[in-house]
């Protein structure tokens, strides 16, 4: 039995701006964008893995969601309490000045781990924590 990834989720405030960052900064493609009942989802993914959705989506869109849940989802975001996802690259450096340059909120910039990665962690325009580690080369 084969077992894949095929869509994970973050949650935005705002699409547009989301999408600046994840398409013109990252170089994600778009590869859906669906509007329903007033809110909208979008896909986007890396041109390398075409498996993989990164599924852009309003804050506590899940149907049984409470209005409380849906308010204590949108002031932890707020905070930048939400969790994002972690991006694999093989020039973390290079990344880091592109992302940076976009003005994006630096949370670390680069730096060798002692597990064995170079990484960096960035927020998007939504406050998710984006973290993108490159594997380290051994001397």
């Amino acid at each position: 039995m084969d077992l894949k990834l095929s869509h994970c989720f973050i949650s935005v405030d705002d699409h547009d701006k989301a999408l600046a960052f994840y398409q013109d900064v990252l170089g994600l493609e778009v590869r859906n964008d669906v509007k329903y009942e007033g809110m909208r989802w979008i896909s986007v993914g890396s041109p390398a893995q075409p498996e993989v959705n990164i599924v852009l989506e309003p804050p506590g869109v899940d149907p049984n969601a409470t209005a409380a849940d849906r308010q204590a989802l949108i002031e932890l975001q707020a905070k930048g309490l939400l969790r994002g996802v972690n991006f694999a690259t093989d020039d973390v450096d290079a990344l880091f000045e592109r992302v940076a340059a976009s003005g994006a909120d630096v949370l670390q910039a680069p730096m060798d781990q002692p597990y064995g990665v170079r990484d960096c962690a960035f927020r998007d325009p939504a406050g998710n924590a984006l973290r993108f580690s490159q594997v380290s080369r051994k001397s």
